[in-house]
């Protein structure tokens, strides 16, 4: 009903106007005095007189997102509860050379005036900033009465709202600018962990667990794929110690009974597993059968495996008789002090502070709590947790330089960008002076992580989500912490 009494009204409007006055002419600067008096004086300083004054008791108003409102007390009073009540100050402009008057008359004797033109709204701040928040066009209806000017009639549709921009400056350092951005962004939660200089400059963490739960600063999440970093320097680690060898046969202390007819089976080395050369596809669960089998000779390409990383834990746990729990435990989280990272839901696993998983609508999903350790998946850590094992990483992970330099050597080519080492893969030449940068994400349902490591700079970025549109997050972020650097890794990245 609304809509046809406004197209009706319009087309009233259509058949009982005359051609627009010239902006010289008497009529036009009386309306724009009028418009001046009700929004000026009016709207941008809430002065509920001059609503009283100019607008008619007869007053009907057309919004096309806001619907019809039937009288002067209705309308006035809406702009008390609405207008006077924002926590900043709104300001409204006419857009220059948008005005336009056409008189109304009857046997050639003035009775109103129609006025048409585009309103832009601003919002201003307690700092005096302001910002454009939305633009409309507008049409206002003005009848003598008893001698008087009233607006009578008022349309404003065609809205277009702008949001208010992000301050540079505050953005991933204030919480409530770095919140709106989220909101915009529908992402619930976001951890950045930022390393200069070798040493940790920040830990921030913004936003929700879930619909009205603050993530703290020690919010915990699953990182997914940014458990195999992890599971790498564990193995570097027995390597370094001589307790372990990059190129000695897996067979020899373990055999997956789905390939243990299978003589490539023979060819599995260490190294093979953490440059993702193995053969194997991600997940067994992907094959028809659900059984491990190879796609091809190991060592003769690359194939990102979960299930190589799985092969290797349970090699070296049958050989250590430890679980990679307790040697990641021995090896990593005691000495580095990450007293909050883990393989697996245990006792000692914080429920209150996990960040739930979301889908990019904002919609849960269901948390699954694994209780067995996975080599490739599930850690559960914290910001500050993992931004400590970059740090041990960026200073040389605690391992031999020479074991160091196979980390971050070509094991296989990815592109001609890009290549895999030992639990990390490597951009190449990301900027002029041809650094490289470690890099390595976790991508699950409802979990987007990343890090960065640039070891010339000594910077390190660590960024994580909890929800699936979280990778939205990262191109900002990546380029306000490592700017040309962080342009660079962008640049490869998104080839």
């Amino acid at each position: 009903m609304h809509k046809l009494k406004i197209l009706f009204f319009l087309f009233l409007l259509s058949i009982t106007s005359f051609g627009q006055v010239e902006k010289s002419s008497d009529l036009y600067k009386l309306i724009r005095e009028k418009d001046s008096l009700l929004f000026t004086i009016g709207f941008n300083t809430c002065d509920i007189k001059q609503f009283d004054n100019l607008v008619s008791e007869n007053f009907e108003f057309y919004h096309d997102q806001e619907g019809v409102t039937n009288s002067k007390v209705a309308f006035i009073s809406g702009i008390k509860s609405g207008l006077c009540k924002l926590q900043y100050k709104p300001k409204r402009t006419l857009a220059e050379n948008s005005m336009e008057v056409y008189p109304l008359k009857k046997e050639g004797v003035l009775y109103g005036a129609i006025q048409t033109g585009t309103h832009n709204f601003y919002a201003i701040e307690s700092d005096k900033s302001e910002y454009l928040t939305s633009v409309s066009k507008f049409t206002h209806v003005w009848m003598l009465e008893n001698g008087n000017w009233k607006l009578t009639k008022g349309l404003s549709y065609d809205h277009k709202d702008f949001e208010k921009p992000f301050d540079e400056k505050l953005l991933f350092t204030n919480k409530n600018e770095t919140e709106r951005w989220l909101k915009q962004k529908y992402i619930p939660a976001l951890g950045i962990g930022f390393i200069k200089d070798g040493k940790i400059e920040q830990i921030s963490v913004f936003g929700e667990l879930e619909k009205d739960k603050p993530a703290p600063v020690n919010t915990i999440w699953n990182v997914a794929s940014m458990t195999k970093p992890i599971t790498a320097l564990v193995a570097l680690k027995l390597i370094d110690a001589g307790k372990w060898d990059l190129d000695e046969p897996i067979y020899n202390y373990y055999t997956d009974p789905d390939v243990v007819n299978d003589p490539r089976a023979k060819k599995l080395t260490t190294r093979i597993i953490l440059s993702h050369q193995t053969g194997f596809p991600n997940w067994r669960g992907n094959n028809a059968d659900g059984k491990l089998s190879f796609e091809f000779e190991p060592g003769t390409k690359y194939q990102y495996s979960g299930e190589g990383y799985e092969y290797l834990r349970k090699a070296i746990e049958k050989k250590f008789k430890k679980s990679l729990e307790k040697l990641a435990s021995e090896l990593i989280f005691k000495p580095l002090k990450m007293n909050d990272t883990r393989f697996t839901w245990d006792k000692k696993m914080d429920s209150t502070r996990f960040a739930k998983w979301h889908t990019e609508t904002g919609k849960l999903y269901e948390t699954h709590k694994n209780t067995t350790a996975n080599a490739a998946d599930n850690l559960l850590t914290t910001v500050g947790d993992y931004s400590k094992f970059l740090v041990h990483i960026l200073n040389g992970a605690g391992i031999s330089t020479k074991l160091y330099n196979e980390m971050i050597a070509e094991q296989v080519r990815i592109n001609d960008t890009k290549h895999w080492g030992l639990g990390w893969w490597i951009d190449e030449n990301i900027n002029s002076n041809k650094d490289f940068a470690l890099v390595h994400g976790g991508d699950d349902i409802g979990v987007h992580t990343i890090a960065f490591i640039v070891p010339k700079t000594k910077q390190a970025l660590l960024i994580f989500t909890n929800c699936d549109n979280g990778t939205d997050a990262f191109e900002e972020i990546l380029v306000k912490f490592l700017g040309k650097d962080g342009e660079g890794i962008l640049n490869i990245e998104m080839k």
